[in-house]
């Protein structure tokens, strides 16, 4: 009977979904409805749905008893949403030993399938406060790169050796974890991880995650590459049979991949279009990073500044051409971007003539062109102090990760004319 309900049930639920049947019931017997996507638009419901979020990887942390601050979460979120910002994109992982350099702290998954309880309930609750405001996330479940754990740490688990950490050098890294994609047990591993969290029962509500409306996507990864181009076919491979069995334990939410676009496909533009086109992918990813990619003069912290037109053309070429290949087929969501602060400063208000000037640009793409269905700035500080260059424990969470210089990407409530910025464009899709 059960084989028989997988056959038929579950890809029937697939194509209700599809079809655009939004709604359910919860216990309570209270209507929600999820996101979908119906010609190249995502709805919430009959109402289409564009927005401007941000990241906000520590959100589940956060809302943790243990390593988190509750009253926090719950002023963030308030915050946030009273700027108009109500889509967050947010980690779900944190993998392998504790007290591992540049790392985040603490760890979700301590060993394959060994989770840290209470950092599970943080992420309940997390979701749950989302609920309660009408609000959605992105969440990702796995991560490229070693600030989570992510491919490193399934390659360790599998018997790979020491994952080189960023002091190793890059080339270093890269060559590690190209393996990735290319080890049937280390993806055994990370699919174990999305079904362990996609199948989860949320401890505070006391529903399966299937039926929360908070949940925008279920994200395959932060960045995922193939790191070589002979992982290529590998990497869009592992990407549709994780799709695939996202959509088995949960038809009612979207699924994502994370992509940054060409630059996550070895700058092979057909790849990041053919896996973006798959059924079991329902829209498109692309990150951009001028800093991060060259677009502007890094030779002196006043290039973020006096650069901006140059990071402005290479975003509008990069967009460009994303869209151009996707022809219209799905909504593609800008869900990443960041710029630095002026003179590559770190602390909470200090000067952002560069970073808004960018944002400006950007969100006129995106109000302007049509070719932007969503997108979420990198990332939300809100009212962290932080008290290190170098995030160490015990220091609040910031938009930057454990490896980044806390503060240098991330938008803190204090940052007044980057909020304003924020607020202008979400008031402007209200229209």
């Amino acid at each position: 009977m059960k084989s028989l309900l997988k056959i038929f049930i579950v890809p029937l639920l697939a194509l209700c979904v599809a079809a655009g049947c939004t709604g359910t019931k919860s216990n309570s017997g209270k209507e929600r409805n999820f996101v979908t996507v119906r010609d190249g638009e995502f709805y919430i419901g009959d109402s289409l749905y564009r927005f401007v979020g941000a990241n906000f990887w520590y959100g589940g942390i956060l809302g943790s008893e243990k390593y988190g601050d509750r009253e926090r979460l719950g002023r963030e979120l308030d915050y946030l949403k009273s700027i108009g910002i109500t889509n967050l994109r947010v980690l779900v992982g944190g993998d392998g030993e504790t007290g591992i350099e540049s790392h985040i702290s603490p760890v979700l998954q301590t060993a394959p399938g060994v989770y840290n309880d209470t950092l599970l309930q943080g992420l309940d609750y997390f979701i749950a406060e989302l609920e309660k405001r009408d609000m959605n996330a992105v969440l990702y479940l796995n991560n490229a790169w070693e600030w989570s754990g992510g491919y490193g740490t399934y390659l360790e688990w599998t018997g790979h050796g020491p994952a080189p950490l960023p002091k190793d050098g890059y080339k270093e890294y890269v060559d590690y974890v190209s393996q990735f994609v290319l080890d049937d047990s280390a993806k055994a591993l990370a699919l174990n991880h999305v079904r362990n969290i996609v199948g989860r029962t949320n401890s505070i509500t006391g529903e399966p995650y299937s039926q929360s409306p908070a949940i925008m996507s279920w994200q395959i990864a932060n960045e995922p590459r193939a790191f070589s181009r002979e992982g290529k076919r590998a990497l869009a491979d592992w990407l549709r049979t994780t799709a695939a069995a996202i959509k088995e334990i949960d038809p009612n939410h979207l699924v994502s991949t994370g992509s940054e676009g060409k630059y996550g496909c070895e700058v092979d533009l057909d790849l990041w279009a053919e896996i973006h086109n798959y059924p079991e992918i329902d829209y498109a990813n692309i990150h951009i990073w001028p800093y991060n990619w060259n677009w502007i003069d890094k030779s002196t912290p006043d290039g973020v500044v006096a650069d901006v037109d140059s990071a402005c053309k290479y975003t509008l070429a990069y967009i460009d051409e994303h869209y151009e290949k996707m022809a219209g087929a799905k909504p593609i969501v800008l869900e990443e971007f960041g710029y630095p602060r002026d003179s590559m400063a770190i602390a909470p208000g200090s000067p952002t003539t560069g970073r808004d000037a960018y944002y400006e640009y950007v969100f006129s793409i995106i109000r302007d062109s049509g070719k932007i269905n969503g997108s979420n700035f990198w990332g939300w500080g809100g009212f962290a102090e932080p008290a290190h260059r170098t995030w160490e424990p015990g220091d609040d969470y910031s938009g930057d990760p454990a490896q980044e210089d806390q503060g240098l990407n991330s938008v803190f409530a204090a940052d007044s004319s980057t909020v304003a910025v924020i607020t202008k464009m979400t008031k402007a899709l209200k229209k």
